[in-house]
């Protein structure tokens, strides 16, 4: 009897080889879709985040009748204030805005005095109520990340011994001649200067927020849901990304239009700042026009601090674009950003928040902003307060009394 041997089942290489490949390229169209259901996800997050603050900043108003002020605290103290005894008058909006973000604790801490290092040592003297200079590195509060103020698609994140950092800036308009500290110095003194002075800066502070200034919903008179009241923004981790670096430009930064500093960018990338000496490049040597190389003087790199490179933003230049300042500390046209494709978002004054895109109409990127010389583009500087925007439908979103008429449905 002849026996019938049974053939085994199973996989030739081949065919082990092919249902491999298979697995491979269903595995590589999968991934893209992957990676964009995750940066939906932070996108969503991000916005969730702006309305949160939205909320607060409309609670604050219940509570106290205004905004809060941006680049507030307690004064300097005439010859013994090394920085640990006052803020300077340099407190960010983010500080008075914590409790109404669900931030009591940290809150409480900053509102009454700490008497703790960061090194947890305990103080002979304690630091003031509110805090001291926004960018002290020993006062604990400062260094806190306030989960809320960062956007879930940035991802830099402080080292432990950093001022922590924030994706959110409010909006000071179309105009930057001396909103840096708007006539009231860091000891409380109005300047009553005719061209420097505080009634003079007045006229510049052309958005829903002015440093150094309360403001109130009843300033907006353009409309709530036609005006920004905050924007997104990159924190800068001294890659020379062009939306999180600084290029200082001295006093041209308002005798220039807001296109005189892309010569300063990468002609091969022009989303990075030109960092080449050798090859037309800006001079780290001190020299000007320079870029700022120093880590804690990037966008968004100290939560707590005022300043306008840190706590502000201007609808001058388009989204995801450049930076431009004084000097470090100084005014300037600064960009909102993100790292969302396309564009980044904004928080309209009655709440809403909106994806706007890099491409939206900015107007006459030549024009110099308003204030800063006599006569520009032969407009005199004292009519020029209370024109229409030179930035398009840009600028008209961010000024809050110009009257600009805005036709386009921005929530749609």
């Amino acid at each position: 009897m002849s026996s019938v041997r049974k053939k085994k089942a199973g996989f030739t290489l081949v065919e082990l080889l092919v249902v491999i490949a298979i697995i491979g390229v269903l595995v590589g169209l999968l991934l893209p879709a992957v990676q964009a259901a995750r940066e939906a996800a932070r996108r969503m997050s991000c916005s969730n985040n702006f309305k949160q603050i939205g909320l607060g900043l409309h609670n604050y108003h219940s509570a106290y009748k205004n905004l809060p002020k941006n680049c507030g605290g307690t004064y300097r103290i005439r010859g013994i204030d090394s920085g640990d005894l006052s803020n300077r008058n340099w407190l960010s909006w983010l500080a008075g805005t914590l409790p109404f973000v669900e931030q009591q604790a940290l809150w409480e801490q900053i509102a009454n005095p700490f008497n703790k290092n960061r090194s947890g040592t305990i103080r002979q003297v304690p630091f003031p109520s509110m805090g001291p200079v926004p960018w002290s590195q020993n006062y604990q509060p400062w260094l806190t990340q306030v989960p809320t103020y960062r956007c879930p698609s940035d991802p830099i994140e402080p080292a432990g011994n950093r001022v922590a950092f924030s994706n959110y800036t409010v909006c000071t308009g179309d105009a930057i001649f001396e909103q840096q500290h708007s006539g009231i110095d860091d000891y409380g003194v109005e300047n009553t200067n005719g061209t420097w002075g505080h009634e003079a800066a007045t006229r510049w502070g052309r958005g829903v927020f002015r440093n150094r200034a309360f403001t109130k919903f009843r300033d907006i008179k353009d409309g709530l849901s036609n005006t920004i009241m905050a924007g997104e923004n990159i924190v800068g981790d001294r890659t020379w990304r062009a939306a999180a670096t600084m290029i200082e430009l001295d006093n041209a930064v308002w005798d220039q239009p807001p296109s005189y500093a892309k010569q300063f960018l990468d002609p091969k990338r022009p989303a990075y700042i030109n960092t080449d000496p050798n090859n037309g490049g800006l001079r780290p040597d001190g020299g000007k026009p320079e870029y700022d190389g120093n880590a804690n003087h990037q966008r968004g790199r100290r939560w707590p601090d005022g300043r306008p490179m840190y706590a502000t933003f201007q609808t001058i230049l388009p989204p995801n674009s450049y930076n431009i300042q004084r000097w470090h500390g100084g005014g300037g046209a600064f960009c909102a950003s993100s790292y969302h494709q396309g564009g980044a978002h904004v928080l309209m004054a009655d709440g809403a928040v909106i994806f706007i895109t890099d491409s939206i109409e900015a107007g006459n990127q030549d024009q110099v902003p308003y204030g800063r010389n006599d006569n520009v583009n032969g407009i005199p500087i004292n009519s020029q307060a209370g024109r229409e925007s030179p930035y398009g439908l840009w600028g008209a979103l961010g000024t809050r009394a110009s009257n600009e008429t805005v036709e386009d449905q921005l929530n749609q």
